[in-house]
């Protein structure tokens, strides 16, 4: 079984969140400069079986596509084109740096490592990941 991999789409970075090989654990990986994500998947396919990639899809509050999808539409179509064996599913990915902020200091991280924006994205990818784990375990016991 391979690994889902986690995408948060920034038009700067991009948070990277990986599972492990039982698709059980969300885990932040890393955070890569935007125009470097594509190489950086490419290097992390070459060592790890990756099949499915997840890519955080920005919404309003009024469930409308968010003003960064005109980043994010043109990359998601460069990594179907760049991957055309592995599935790409859009997850909602609202809320999820402020979570991630949230998450970092109930975690109890220094001020310091919680203004590094690259750390929060990275976290972002994580909990979006979790949370399309979460709904898939839903969909599979109760839909």
């Amino acid at each position: 079984m391979g690994r889902i991999l986690a995408i948060d789409y920034g038009k700067k970075r991009v948070g990277i969140a990986t599972t492990d090989n039982c698709r059980i654990i969300a885990t932040a990986l890393t955070t890569v400069c935007s125009h470097e994500v594509l190489d950086f998947i490419v290097g992390y396919t070459a060592g790890e079986k990756v099949d499915l990639i997840v890519v955080g899809y920005p919404k309003t509050m009024q469930n409308e596509d968010s003003e960064s999808m005109k980043y994010i539409k043109p990359f998601v179509v460069g990594l179907k084109r760049k991957f055309p064996n592995i599935p790409v599913e859009m997850y909602d990915e609202r809320f999820t740096s402020v979570m991630a902020h949230k998450a970092m200091i109930e975690g109890g991280f220094k001020k310091k490592i919680r203004e590094d924006k690259s750390k929060i994205d990275a976290m972002s990818a994580a909990i979006i990941l979790n949370s399309f784990l979460d709904s898939r375990i839903y969909k599979e016991k109760y839909i």
